[in-house]
């Protein structure tokens, strides 16, 4: 099992709400506990947005509970009632996320004395659940700030390689068509990983100019590798659904679409190896693929191909055509990333993370 920085964290702020609880002298530190523990979220940017959420459910909690306790004291009816009102008005407010706060919160003012001293234990309650999402954020912000780009380009680098590798197997026709349909499955499910570290690391402010326009320049890049993926994720899937058409075609065909697979797959490679910094000076400013053959001259290829093959089988050629159209999609993608990366190297290469590519390489 591995310790993430978030479970770290979480025992972190637990301590420090705790201590500053106990040190401010608030009766209960066990709720700044609490509050700590709802609080912590996965970006410092989601945390302040937690934070805001949080102090505003709070006070929701407080007024509804301190209002029912006059009405109703500690009896069960009225906090039950009380929490139906909480949740009404936190759905009103689209405050989902500080609902279960807000409830503990009411519960840890209802259960309070029906004394003279009542109003002044609610507004110590109050700021001991306050202590503890303050500890919370502080936590979140300086112990282990978050490196969501390393965790990105990392992700999707194992990602690609995984598609390289079995595209190419499949392209030889020498995959097992179970374990490539369970590497595609695997290969799906990552791409809601890729999608939320992208989401987390957009999330992240600065407070300069200058780190705001690098962000912005590298957000365009991320986002085109991601798309460059998922287009040749779709080249496998389509080399996996028609492998029984691929087998049919004559062999010299299967062999120029293998070809035209190596050439694009390592040329995928290249440009990660760019990207980080660790190809050849003169490869790193060059853009274009080196290819013996242009790609009008491949879909001219293709669809003399495809007029041979109608002729002869209808239902092959419907789904060769599948097939060029998604190997045509991912070149157009790996074009348009290459240009932009040999872009961001000529102009802006001293932004380039050196932790990045010694974490990732």
């Amino acid at each position: 099992m591995k310790l993430g920085a978030r479970i770290l964290k979480t025992g972190v702020a637990i301590i420090l709400a705790l201590f500053l609880a106990q040190t401010l002298h608030m009766p209960t530190p066990l709720f700044a506990g609490i509050a700590a523990i709802f609080a912590i979220q996965p970006s410092i940017y989601r945390s302040y947005r937690t934070i805001v959420q949080q102090v505003q459910g709070n006070i929701i909690g407080a007024v509804v509970a301190f209002v029912f306790a006059l009405i109703f004291g500690d009896h069960l009816i009225g906090v039950g009632f009380a929490a139906v009102v909480i949740i009404a008005i936190m759905l009103k407010f689209k405050l989902e996320n500080a609902i279960t706060l807000a409830l503990v919160m009411m519960i840890g003012i209802m259960e309070l004395p029906g004394n003279e001293d009542f109003v002044m234990y609610a507004i110590l309650r109050f700021c001991t659940m306050l202590t503890g999402i303050l500890a919370a954020f502080l936590v979140n912000m300086l112990f282990l700030p978050p490196k969501y780009e390393t965790k990105l380009f990392q992700s999707i680098q194992t990602t690609e390689d995984e598609i390289i590798r079995w595209t190419r197997l499949a392209g030889r026709q020498a995959s097992e068509h179970s374990a490539t349909q369970k590497a595609l499955n695997k290969i799906d499910g990552r791409y809601q990983n890729i999608d939320l570290l992208y989401s987390l690391f957009k999330e992240e402010r600065g407070y300069t100019k200058h780190f705001i326009h690098r962000k912005g320049r590298k957000l365009v890049i991320y986002r085109q590798m991601i798309q460059t993926s998922k287009g040749g994720y779709e080249v496998l899937k389509r080399l996996h659904q028609y492998e029984n058409e691929l087998l049919t075609l004559p062999p010299h065909f299967r062999m120029m679409i293998q070809e035209r697979l190596d050439e694009l797959l390592t040329y995928h490679e290249q440009i990660l190896l760019k990207f980080a910094g660790k190809l050849k000076d003169e490869r790193m400013t060059r853009s274009g693929m080196d290819s013996a053959l242009t790609r009008q001259e491949v879909m001219d290829i293709f669809v003399k191909e495809i007029a041979v093959t109608k002729e002869e089988e209808e239902f092959s050629a419907y789904h060769l055509l599948h097939l060029l159209s998604s190997i045509l999609r991912y070149e157009e993608h790996l074009e348009h990333l290459d240009r932009l990366i040999v872009s961001y190297v000529k102009r802006h290469g001293a932004e380039m993370d050196e932790r990045l590519r010694e974490d990732v390489y």
